[in-house]
Formats: C-alpha cells, structure tokens, sequence
C-alpha cells in the first residue's frame, strides 16, 4: 500500500536534485567565457563522432521497442539516427561555436542629462526546462544552444528516445567536462516516470525559470496549461502554402512538393495547399498531380476534386489538422484576400508561403499574415534555425512575446539594465 508514496519520494528526491544541480551550475555557465564554452561544444563535438557506433547501437535499441509498439511511420522518422544525421549534430555543435556569443552584448546604451550612463546588456535566463519527444538529436541542439547561451538545462526526452538521449546526453558531459565546466549544465531527467513532467511543470519552480516544450500538440497543451512557469513554445505546426494566379507553375510544383513530402513530420511541413481561383485552369492539376504522383494523399474541396479522380473529399476538420505525414489539404480561395482569410482562421500561427511574380501581391501577403514566419517563392521546410543562419534552434516560437520564430542562441537570454553614475541622487 505504500509503494506508490514511496516511488513518489524517490521521483521527488531525483527531480530535487537535478533541480539543485542546475542552479549551481548554473551559476558557474553564466560566467564562462565564450572560449570556454566554445572548447565545451567542440569536446562534445568530438565525443559524438567518436561514439557514433554507440549512439546508432541505442538508436537501434529504440526504435526495435517502437516499432514493437506501433509507433506510426513519422513518429519513427523523427526517432531515426544514421551515420549521417549523427554527423549533423556534430556539425550543428560546430555552427553554434561559430555564432556570436550574445551574453554580455549590449543591445543598446544611452545617457540621461543628469550623467548617468545606461546600458541593456544580454544575459541568460538561468536554468531552461526542456520537455520533448521522439528526435533524439534535440538532446544535442538543445544542450549546445543552452551552453552557447549561457544557461544550465534540464532536459525531459520522451520515453521512445530514451536509449539514443542517454548516448548523446554522455558525449555532452564529456565535453564539459573536458573544458573545466560541471556536467550538470546539462542535465537528463534519468526516469521514463510520466510523472516528472508534472514536477518540471510545477513543482520545481524554484528552480526552473522557463520551460521550453517541443513535441505533439497534446504535450505542448499539457505544457501550457499545467506550467507554473513561463513557456516558450508553438501548439502545432498547420502550415499553409498559396498558389497565387501569377505564379510560375514549375517553381509552384516544386515549392510544394518539398514543402509537403521532403520530410513529413516536421513542423515546418505545409498541411493545407491553397489555390488562387483565378489559377485554377492554369495551376491546380499540375500542382496535386505532383503531389499524387509523389505519393502524398491530397483531400480537396469539390474544385480541386474535379482535378483528379484520385483526390478524396476534404472535412472541416481537415482545414485545422497538422497530418505531419503524406497527407495535404487543397482548397481553392478567391485571391491572396481569400488565402489571409483562411490563414487567420484556420493557421496556428506557424509558417505561411505564397508563390507568386507578382510582387505587389507578395508584399500584400508577407504585410497581413500574422505567422511567426511569411515566405515568399520558397518552401516552408526553410523554417529552421540553422536555415536562417541561427545555427540549431530549439523550436519555432508562435508566442508574440520574448521570441518568436526559430528558438536560437539569442532568444535564449534576456537582459538587464547595468547603470553607472558618479555620486548621482535623485532630488
């Protein structure tokens, strides 16, 4: 009758702990110079490479339990490592060392009449709370974003990954410990126990400054909803890409193509093709039948059905759903008017690209749709850090405070204001 208290104690007594780890560590991050964590992320580097074999070893370990489980055909994308995604993140380490280091920049400085010199200088948030699921290389970006940052972490990886976390989280200590750093900056959450999410959430307040969730929308709900502290996190991803009628239709078929099928269960992925009216004749069967061909599902209204006998009819609930997998739905709407329309209505705020010559109706588009990111002519898998030149990121930020878009270095800090007087009081 008492085991479930005491497996509560001990859970309890491992969260404290790591939440007592951090917070001295992380007052020892928060002051490293930029060579020092520079030498920590290069070690880790190193270490990846290195124990590349031990790494896929776990990756396997994992993906036989999910495949055992019946875990879907996107899931165990996102959970797949090989020879050249462990370089990746070996190569992600390595772009992040280039960056900037941004604590201690100042973002702006200025002097009052009265001689007083103020400056707004960059610093961490202190200790970061992570919550993710299924890829396992997060554990890598995540970490090495943290440490480039300045901030102690604590990362939660879902229990799918744990085996390939574990592996990476290792060569992520060695590097700091190599470089004279404790390895409690980054931390994993050791349990697969469902119930220590619960404690990042609200019972380590004291401890964690933001959580940071990365994963389905059932978890970041969880996240938003349950978290005592800040959060810094999108819902889902309902991506859209608009067809407009000045658009050339090979880039058209392209953009689409890649923005849909080049990997399917990335947020940046596009769940909803939206097609100009007036390009209808000219645009729309070429377009899905790209898509078809590809071997991608497409759901349309009766217009876009009438493109193709394959194409299956469209539900209300399709124009909200992020399928994350071989799957789009195809709407016809009236103009680049009808495409924001539908956007604001049905987007989560995510990633949103129009293709089109015309660049009046571009800029219309890029001006009016309120989404984290706005392209033009170019897929929406380009929503990634490391595309934008931000080295790896954390997550796409739908939240219209602190950070939005690609969750890098720098929107990993915050700042205070550091005043210099000569004796000033104030009258």
């Amino acid at each position: 009758m008492t085991r479930p208290s005491q497996e509560q104690d001990v859970l309890g007594a491992h969260m404290e702990r790591l939440g007592r780890n951090a917070l001295e560590a992380s007052a020892v991050l928060s002051q490293a110079t930029s060579a020092v964590k520079d030498e920590a992320l290069a070690r880790a580097a190193q270490a990846i490479r290195a124990q590349a074999d031990g790494i896929l070893a776990a990756n396997e370990h994992d993906r036989a339990a999910a495949r055992a489980a019946g875990l879907g055909a996107a899931l165990l994308d996102r959970l797949t490592l090989d020879r050249k995604r462990v370089e990746a993140m070996a190569g992600g380490l390595e772009a992040i060392i280039r960056l900037p280091d941004p604590v201690g920049t100042i973002a702006a400085q200025w002097q009052r009449p009265n001689g007083l010199r103020i400056q707004r200088v960059r610093v961490p948030l202190g200790v970061i709370g992570i919550i993710y699921e299924s890829r396992p290389n997060v554990t890598s970006d995540a970490g090495a974003l943290c440490i480039k940052s300045g901030n102690a972490v604590i990362l939660r990886g879902g229990s799918e990954s744990a085996q390939s976390n574990a592996a990476i989280h290792c060569c992520l200590a060695e590097g700091l410990r190599g470089a004279g750093l404790p390895a409690e900056c980054v931390q994993l959450v050791s349990t697969t126990d469902r119930a220590a999410v619960g404690y990042m959430l609200a019972g380590m307040t004291e401890y964690i400054d933001v959580i940071v969730p990365r994963g389905g929308k059932s978890l970041v709900a969880r996240v938003r909803n349950e978290a005592r502290v800040p959060v810094i996190g999108h819902l889902e991803g309902n991506c859209h890409v608009y067809v407009d009628r000045d658009a050339e239709v090979r880039m058209a078929e392209a953009i689409v193509l890649n923005a849909k099928m080049r990997r399917t269960g990335i947020c940046g992925a596009a769940e909803t093709l939206l097609i100009d009216r007036a390009g209808v004749a000219t645009h729309l069967e070429p377009v899905v039948r790209t898509l078809l061909e590809a071997g991608c599902e497409v759901r349309g209204d009766e217009i876009v059905q009438s493109a193709d006998p394959r194409i299956r009819p469209a539900s209300e609930d399709d124009w909200y759903t992020e399928y994350l997998d071989a799957i789009i739905a195809a709407r016809v709407v009236d103009g680049v008017e009808g495409a924001i329309a539908h956007i604001a209505r049905y987007g989560s705020a995510h990633t949103e690209s129009i293709v089109t010559e015309n660049q009046a109706t571009a800029d219309r588009f890029l001006q009016q749709v309120d989404s984290a990111i706005v392209l033009h002519n170019a897929s929406t898998q380009f929503a990634d850090g490391g595309e934008f030149g931000m080295g790896a990121e954390i997550g796409i930020s739908t939240d219209r405070f602190h950070a939005r878009g690609p969750v890098g270095v720098e929107q990993l800090t915050s700042y205070k204001y550091v005043v210099r007087g000569a004796g000033q009081i104030r009258p």
